[in-house]
């Protein structure tokens, strides 16, 4: 998939596109790319999709964004999967957002994608203040010769599909829940790194990788299987969170494997969250925190059956 930065340069072509955030995307996401997909076959154009870094409301409130359900790259990855061929991403400052809504149209729709058809999902807004909706996008696509759709809610057991389902799913340990939202588990993905080696000495060897979500969509132990070591996820437990009782700062993720021995240091693996087992908590010295340890893989043997 190319990626472009900004509007400043038009994209090669012509395109049809669909714009939104993406983040987790989920399976609201995934009926919008289907549509994509569709369309785009049908004009000979390449599927193609805006979206903004930071998150606007990382933007415009710091403080209270809510947390990321994947990365940058995950989210590039997943919209690949998905069939997109071309992605603009525009970075979301305060020039961007001060243009107003017929000004985006023009600059970024009309001269950075050369859109022929736009399709966005039934609740996206955009321009200054927000006043940008579904009917002046129509009657931009008349002024400037594109088609415009709106794409319906999608639900799943009545449940609307949307990105803070899924992270109310996630931070309620509700992992089943997730990933009927997202249409497959939830997945951190990563380079592994050494750590203190703690894990190690214990007898709990553990695969660390670094996580740039901040803040983290939820903490604790799971059960999870790991991709990208074979031809099959493999099963272990894995604690995410900051480590309160070995003075972690900084989340990471410590993935232990069941009955695996090689040495991975540098694979990219990714990470599937299938079944929370507890939350992250502080233990009153380290032979406790071993005990649960030992604990936790046994649940989460008995969970795979194992």
């Amino acid at each position: 998939m190319r990626v472009f930065r900004g509007f400043s340069r038009p994209v090669p072509g012509p395109t049809a596109l669909a714009i939104g955030n993406f983040d987790g995307v989920h399976r609201g996401h995934g009926a919008l790319l289907g549509r994509l997909g569709d369309v785009a076959r049908q004009h000979a154009l390449p599927p193609t999709v805006l979206t903004f870094e930071p998150h606007p409301r990382e933007f415009f409130s710091p403080a209270s964004a809510p947390a990321r359900l994947t990365t940058f790259r995950e989210k590039i990855e997943l919209l690949g999967e998905a069939g997109v061929a071309q992605a603009m991403v525009c970075r979301f400052n305060a020039a961007l957002a001060a243009l107003s809504a017929e000004q985006f149209v023009e600059r970024v729709l009309v001269g950075g994608l050369q859109v022929r058809h736009v399709i966005i999902g039934d609740d996206f807004r955009f321009g200054k203040g927000r006043t940008g909706d579904f009917a002046l996008l129509q009657a931009a696509g008349r002024q400037h010769g594109f088609a415009v759709e709106a794409m319906g809610s999608v639900t799943v057991d009545g449940e609307r599909v949307s990105s803070s389902g899924v992270r109310a799913a996630l931070a309620a340990g509700e992992m089943e829940h997730a990933a009927r939202l997202l249409g497959r588990p939830y997945i951190i993905d990563g380079q592994v790194t050494r750590g203190q080696q703690l894990g190690r000495q214990w007898g709990f060897p553990t695969a660390n990788l670094r996580i740039r979500h901040n803040p983290l969509p939820m903490a604790g132990v799971f059960a999870v299987e790991v991709g990208g070591l074979g031809d099959r996820p493999l099963p272990g437990v894995a604690n995410l969170g900051i480590r309160p009782t070995v003075g972690g700062t900084r989340p990471l993720l410590e993935v232990h494997l069941f009955d695996f021995e090689r040495d991975i240091y540098g694979a990219h693996i990714s990470v599937r969250f299938v079944h929370k087992l507890r939350d992250e908590r502080r233990f009153p010295n380290f032979d406790a925190l071993k005990a649960q340890i030992a604990a936790d893989a046994v649940a989460a043997r008995a969970f795979f059956s194992l």
